[in-house]
C-alpha cells in the first residue's frame, strides 16, 4: 500500500486529484481532509494501478495506526509556505522512526512550486535537514518537485509511484 501524507493544506488532495486524472482548473477547490481519502492512479500504460491512501494532516497523532503493509510514502511539504515548513519536518522525522516504516520507499513531494521562487527548494532541504535525514535512515528517499495546479512534476511522481520494483510485485500478485 501506498500512504499520502503530510501537514495540513500542504496540498496532498488535489497533487492526488491530478495524479489520478481528474480535471483541474482555476475553479476547482478542494477541503482540508478530515479523515481518509482513496486515490487510484494508474501507470502511464494505464495497465496497472495503485490504491493511494491520503490521510489528512490534522489526523498526524494518529497516522501510526496506518502504517501496516506500507511499502512507499508520498510525504507531501509545501515550499510556499515558510512557516510550515519546519514543522513538516518534523511530523515526517516522528513518522520515520517508526519501526514499521523501516524498509519502505519514501517520496519528499516539494509541492506548490509554481507559488515559490526557484532558490525554495534549495531552502526547503536546507530546513528540513534533508542532508543529515539521508544519513540517519535506512529508507530509500527520493525528492521530486510537484504543482497540483500546473502538473509539473506528476510524471516524476508517477514514475516513482510505478517503478520497476513495484511493478514487479504488482505483476506476481496478479498471477
Amino acid at each position: 500500500m501506498c500512504l499520502c501524507l503530510g501537514a495540513l493544506k500542504s496540498g496532498k488532495t488535489l497533487l492526488l486529484k491530478r495524479l489520478q486524472g481528474d480535471e483541474i482548473d482555476d475553479a476547482t477547490h478542494t477541503v482540508q481532509t478530515n479523515g481518509i481519502n482513496l486515490f487510484t492512479v494508474k501507470n502511464d500504460t494505464g495497465e496497472f494501478d495503485m490504491i493511494i491512501r491520503e490521510i489528512g494532516g490534522n489526523m498526524a497523532p494518529i497516522w501510526k495506526h496506518y502504517f501496516d503493509k506500507v511499502y512507499k510514502l508520498i510525504y507531501v511539504v509545501d515550499t510556499s509556505n515558510l512557516c510550515q515548513i519546519s514543522a513538516a519536518g518534523v511530523l515526517l522525522y516522528s513518522a520515520l522512526v517508526e519501526p514499521r516504516l523501516k524498509n519502505i520507499k519514501i517520496a519528499l513531494i516539494l509541492n506548490k512550486m509554481d507559488l515559490s521562487y526557484r532558490q525554495m527548494r534549495n531552502e526547503a532541504l536546507l530546513m528540513l535537514q534533508f542532508a543529515r535525514l539521508k544519513k540517519e535512515i535506512t529508507q530509500e528517499i527520493s525528492v521530486i518537485e510537484t504543482s497540483g495546479i500546473t502538473g509539473q512534476g506528476l510524471e516524476d511522481l508517477r514514475n516513482w509511484l510505478f517503478d520497476p520494483y513495484t511493478l514487479q510485485i504488482v505483476k506476481s500478485t496478479k498471477k
